[in-house]
């Protein structure tokens, strides 16, 4: 029987980069680098919603961080003179301790296509769902959104009480092809569960066929 397997961890290192680029000398040292990185994607994902976050990469040296964020509204979280970098560094700073400012450096790439990005088609559905919108229509809509955008394929899968149904259930529409055992193929995949007002949590994944490399 085949088994399922997370189409970005199956790519890893082939087509898509690690999230935490680093090495560590002593194992002591990997656990609390390890455990940093994640409270700062925790922190970072949390205060920049409004930007439309999609990842954050981290970057470390012998004495310097360098933290890539990917956000679709980039103006949004630099702010008016890069007013918002600033002052998301100082918030930084302080909430992980760091006394020297020059050993953390803030970088914003843009998501060119908001609608190609698997976890932002999720947080959207998300948040639709939280409106109590028809989740059929919600699926429908957002697939025909990244199919204009120039995806090749695409699914979107919803699992939970449904409607406010009493029996939980999972609903899925697919477009185009999804080749996942296919390395060479570039699928974006992405899975976070929403709170749903009346349905309690549902979950939700999406799969995006962007072509082969």
């Amino acid at each position: 029987m085949g088994q399922k397997v997370n189409p970005y961890g199956f790519r890893l290192g082939s087509f898509y980069p690690w999230k935490s680029r680093w090495f560590a000398s002593k194992n002591q040292d990997f656990a609390t680098s390890l455990l940093e990185d994640r409270k700062i994607r925790n922190f970072l994902m949390e205060n920049l919603k409004a930007a439309g976050i999609s990842r954050v990469d981290i970057e470390r040296s012998f004495d310097k961080r360098t933290i890539y964020i990917y956000v679709s509204r980039p103006g949004v979280a630099i702010g008016r003179g890069g007013t918002g970098i600033e002052q998301l560094k100082a918030a930084m700073l302080k909430r992980f301790k760091i006394k020297d400012a020059g050993k953390m450096e803030i970088k914003f790439e843009e998501v060119k296509t908001p609608d190609l990005d698997a976890y932002l088609v999720a947080v959207n559905i998300a948040e639709q769902l939280t409106r109590r919108i028809p989740f059929r229509r919600i699926m429908n809509q957002s697939l025909e959104r990244v199919k204009r955008s120039g995806a090749k394929g695409v699914r979107i899968q919803l699992s939970g009480r449904l409607g406010g149904s009493e029996i939980a259930r999972r609903e899925s529409l697919k477009d185009g092809a999804i080749p996942l055992h296919t390395l060479r193929a570039i699928i974006d995949f992405a899975k976070l569960d929403a709170k749903v007002p009346k349905s309690g949590i549902v979950g939700i994944k999406v799969w995006i066929f962007k072509g082969e490399s």
